[in-house]
């Protein structure tokens, strides 16, 4: 009896860390993605939902050793949907394993806690999709919280057909 409930105990323990331990599964290439980014400008807290304002950094980092890749668009956008802002005036490359981000200042309550980014990004050729992440921070008194979200493609810029 002992043993086996050290066995299922060992296979509870030792199973689920060992499948978080391996990193993801390869991605597929891809020549451009549109990504949606949520975002939080304030959560609520508490019995009467006061909100907590937070700080918003959308980071997108292009994860391809040898490609670059283009931003296009990144547009916040608030709870209803309405674009609230256009961050990026022209294209910017991202340069191999290069990084860009984004702040939405703590005082900026515009987003509301349904806030989200949408970000467009394409390349020349087939290229590991870059990840887009929002890191939300914030303090009131003693009260801090932090957290994140990750991007999920909305669209897929298809890869040209394989030539035979």
């Amino acid at each position: 009896m002992n043993r086996l409930l050290f066995v299922t105990a060992a296979l509870l323990f030792f199973l689920p860390t060992t499948t978080m331990l391996h990193a993801e599964a390869s991605l597929p290439l891809s020549l451009g993605q549109t990504l949606y980014v949520p975002a939080y400008s304030h959560i609520y807290h508490g019995n009467k939902e006061t909100p907590l304002l937070l700080s918003v950094t959308l980071s997108i980092r292009n994860i391809d050793p040898q490609n670059p890749l283009t931003i296009t668009t990144v547009n916040y956008h608030e709870t209803n949907g309405a674009l609230v802002k256009d961050y990026l005036p022209e294209p910017t490359v991202l340069s191999p394993l290069g990084s860009i981000r984004f702040v939405v200042p703590q005082r900026d309550n515009s987003g509301g806690s349904g806030a989200n980014f949408m970000v467009t990004w394409s390349a020349r050729q087939p290229t590991n999709p870059p990840i887009a992440e929002s890191v939300m921070i914030g303090t009131q008194s003693q009260l801090g919280i932090s957290f994140t979200s990750r991007g999920r493609v909305v669209t897929e810029h298809p890869l040209p057909p394989a030539k035979p």
